[in-house]
């Protein structure tokens, strides 16, 4: 009998050895691993390059090299800082409302420590690349005529001071994610930050000379097409990445995802047919990236069905809001930020309150944050977010923007050096030598 038993136990104990990719709690899963991995690539593609030729192309080519390189500068920048503390402040225990200085040059963290069941390194890494294409995404309301060393300074200060403690506040442990807010992957932390951010900095340098009157086509559409499509296939990482694991959240977010894109891409194609008679290139891709957008926060949360109309109602809101700040508010937003992201990011986020509910048939979603139980309790939730982000940001990025004019002697190249080209003024380089 003791022999059987014995015989029994070395059975099962051969059979755990057999099988090493089984994940025990606080053991490290090799595919949500290797899934994590891959999407930290994804998301830094989508700055360098992708957002950077999207934006490069968009403005005039006396300043194609200054775009690339502030998207650059940026990823440097914001890459040590994040190592530095940003990361810290952002994901340290802290409060409701900032982090704090536990892990102050990822201290703590080695090649062993999890968190989850992936590495911390790479999920601080992959926070990172986050933390890297949200200043990048404000570079679109200032292109073209903000200082090299402004643009830096004020880079690196928005990190730390609005950036980090909002992505606390919702994916930290912060007040926001503890009342049941819904922002899977950025739409409160990344797109309405980055879209209202990229307004107040317009408003507060004042448009490009020659702003409205003169027509400022983008220089190279076939660079900025390219870039986008860099940008679509990174939002599968971005967005899929968020779920942290090699599931099916991860699955659904890739999916809902691209239907969004689809459609919001489709929608501005229809509107800009109907509206100016034939569907443009740039309308195409700016309606793709509208309705990334807007789906980002609601990735996790909703269905195909619903993400079909979340991307309809970016495409539609989006372009419409594009039209009232150019044409009717004459803010020279240049590349469209606020229109596209911060308010795509604002309806997104306000969306997923509907979407999310499991009541509304094939546009159903996977139900509400724990103990919410209804749309308008966490319609009610997502508002407070919306304002809570659009307030904030607001305020300490014209707070910020203030201060680095006064110590950098002004924020804006001067006249002649805008006329001249920030490629030649900033870089002594020129982006095309025919």
């Amino acid at each position: 009998m003791i022999s059987n038993n014995k015989n029994k136990y070395v059975l099962i104990a051969l059979t755990l050895l057999a099988m090493p990719n089984i994940a025990f709690a606080d053991e490290l899963n090799d595919a949500n691993t290797a899934w994590i991995l891959t999407s930290t690539a994804l998301v830094l593609f989508m700055t360098i390059p992708g957002l950077s030729m999207f934006y490069a192309g968009l403005v005039r080519s006396k300043n194609v090299l200054s775009v690339f390189m502030q998207c650059f500068a940026i990823t440097c920048v914001v890459s040590i800082l994040w190592f530095v503390v940003g990361y810290s402040l952002a994901f340290g225990e802290g409060n409701a409302w900032i982090g704090d200085f536990s892990k102050i040059m990822l201290s703590g963290v080695d090649r062993d420590t999890l968190s989850g069941d992936i590495p911390e390194s790479l999920f601080a890494m992959f926070q990172m690349t986050f933390a890297i294409i949200t200043p990048a995404l404000i570079i679109g309301g200032f292109a073209e005529r903000m200082k090299f060393s402004a643009m830096l300074l004020f880079s690196g200060i928005w990190l730390l001071v609005v950036y980090a403690p909002i992505t606390h506040w919702v994916w930290g442990g912060g007040w926001l994610g503890s009342m049941g807010v819904y922002d899977f992957a950025g739409g409160l932390v990344v797109h309405i930050t980055a879209g209202v951010a990229a307004l107040v900095a317009a408003l507060v340098l004042g448009p490009r000379k020659g702003f409205p009157t003169t027509p400022m086509p983008p220089h190279n559409l076939t660079m900025t097409i390219a870039g986008a499509g860099m940008l679509w296939v990174g939002w599968f990482g971005f967005n899929g990445g968020s779920a942290l694991a090699a599931n099916g959240d991860a699955a659904m977010a890739i999916l809902v995802t691209h239907i969004s894109a689809s459609m919001g891409a489709f929608t501005w194609m229809v509107i800009e047919w109907k509206k100016f008679g034939k569907p443009s290139a740039l309308g195409a891709v700016t309606g793709m990236v509208a309705g990334l957008g807007t789906i980002t926060p609601a990735s996790g949360f909703v269905g195909p069905g619903g993400a079909l109309i979340i991307g309809l109602l970016a495409g539609f809101v989006c372009f419409n809001a594009t039209q009232i700040i150019k044409r009717v508010l004459k803010i020279d937003d240049s590349l469209d930020v606020f229109p596209v992201h911060g308010i795509g990011g604002i309806l997104g986020t306000l969306a997923v309150a509907v979407f999310a509910s499991t009541q509304l048939g094939v546009f159903s979603g996977y139900g509400f944050a724990d103990g919410i139980s209804s749309i308008s309790d966490q319609l009610s939730v997502q508002a407070i977010g919306v304002v809570a982000t659009v307030s904030f940001t607001a305020v300490a990025t014209f707070v910020i923007l203030k201060l680095v004019g006064v110590v950098t002697g002004g924020l804006r190249v001067d006249e002649e050096a805008e006329i001249q080209g920030l490629d030649v003024v900033s870089h002594e380089e020129s982006g095309y030598n025919l």
